[in-house]
């Protein structure tokens, strides 16, 4: 509860903004889509009030997870999350409303990661590195404000991430580095590596090739 009228609009502004963000991370066009943006649009109405009686919570958490369900990217979710954290609210009560915000971010980033596909271990570990400063600086904030149930809460949300992602890569392929002579077509580096020209697509798109036809003679490919 956030009595303080400075304070709850302060909060408010901060909650707006957010709420502007998920609807612009939508990507569903159907009833996940429209049931995103209609709970959503209802929070964004009643927010004040909800700020004000202290149980913005639940409403926000639940706009959270249906923009997850209505297809929010990991990459928009993160939008999301830095734009909390470039937040700078002067009263104890809206900058609450931000930590917690930042701990819903990470929670549904944690289930979008649970639901990806990966094709190389160097796909999971450059995951495991993009992270840790989300992670860590909500563990400083946590630390700081002597909250030792959320401090608590994120070390164990980072562990069960990096774990299961530990987990997924260990029986992935690596990612090797290769080299000849002279430029190839892609389906010809396909075949001299793999024995088999029709995995030509991922050596284009391990590489960001231009013209297949025209590969560097320098890339990377799987290692099987």
């Amino acid at each position: 509860m956030i009595n303080d009228k400075t304070a709850a609009n302060e909060a408010n502004g901060i909650v707006q903004r957010l709420l502007t963000a998920l609807l612009n991370s939508i990507v569903d066009k159907g009833d996940a889509g429209v049931q995103a943006k209609i709970t959503i649009g209802f929070v964004s109405a009643n927010a004040a009030l909800m700020i004000y009686y202290g149980y913005i919570g639940a409403p926000l958490d639940a706009c959270f997870d249906l923009t997850r369900q209505a297809g929010a990217t990991l990459n928009s979710m993160e939008t999301c999350r830095i734009l909390l954290t470039v937040e700078n609210p002067q009263s104890v009560g809206a900058t609450i409303i931000r930590d917690r915000a930042i701990q819903l971010c990470l929670a549904q980033e944690a289930k979008i990661i649970s639901s990806l596909t990966f094709n190389s271990r160097q796909d999971v570990d450059e995951l495991i590195t993009a992270i840790q400063v989300p992670f860590d600086s909500a563990e400083e904030t946590a630390a700081d404000t002597m909250d030792g149930m959320d401090y608590m809460a994120i070390i164990s949300l980072r562990a069960s991430i990096v774990n299961y992602l530990v987990s997924t890569a260990r029986p992935l392929p690596s990612m090797l580095n290769y080299q000849f002579a002279k430029v190839m077509p892609s389906l010809v580096i396909s075949q001299k590596l793999y024995g088999d020209a029709s995995r030509y697509d991922q050596i284009r798109n391990e590489n960001k090739i231009v013209h297949p036809a025209f590969c560097p003679t320098q890339g990377q490919a799987l290692s099987q």
